[in-house]
């Protein structure tokens, strides 16, 4: 044998990535490109899942529900490599964006593996005795603060920024998603 290592497919890098990022390993980031290719391929996937929602909602004749759900789900998917690229570019960090936001779009996918991983942990845990009524607090609590952190994780290492700038950055991109998703409906009188 050669001591070679086998090549990995493109999935097999960017699941490597994932799993490396999810754990604090910063080096999880040299498995994501950097192209404006690699940023939309790390961007379908979170725009095909609303689409077919979209699509079953129309399908069952709520086809206004099922545009304003899809347009709502894109607007907030944008949001944040739309606020992150000015910051970075202010920041003079436009180099490293692309990477950045591509490893940030797959990542998004730990929020529901670790879910997952928490409900079995917590229905465990409320079969030990735990009370019942802590469950879902503990559930959003864990995922919200792990959120946070991968969030400020990512924009720490992919951007290279101090502790401070990417934590300013993760306030601005959620307080400007989070406008963009309720403002409107408070303008419109759904809220």
């Amino acid at each position: 044998m050669s001591g070679r290592q086998p090549s990995r497919s493109g999935f097999q890098t960017i699941v490597l990535g994932i799993a490396l990022i999810a754990r604090g390993r910063p080096e999880g980031l040299t498995h994501f490109g950097d192209t404006s290719q690699s940023f939309l391929a790390s961007l379908a996937p979170l725009v095909a899942f609303p689409l077919v929602g979209a699509a079953l909602l129309a399908m069952n004749g709520a086809v206004h529900a099922g545009m304003v759900s899809f347009l709502e789900t894109l607007s907030v998917l944008l949001a944040q490599p739309v606020i992150s690229e000015l910051l970075a570019a202010a920041w003079g960090r436009e180099k490293l964006w692309l990477r950045y936001a591509t490893a940030f779009n797959w990542c998004q996918w730990v929020i529901p593996v670790l879910g997952s991983l928490l409900i079995v942990i917590i229905g465990i845990l409320v079969t030990l005795g735990m009370p019942s009524g802590w469950g879902m607090p503990a559930l959003l609590g864990a995922l919200g603060g792990y959120g946070l952190w991968l969030q400020w994780f990512l924009a720490k290492h992919g951007l290279a920024l101090g502790g401070w700038r990417a934590g300013i950055l993760v306030l601005l991109v959620n307080l400007g998603t989070a406008a963009l998703l309720l403002v409107p409906h408070f303008l419109l009188g759904w809220g």
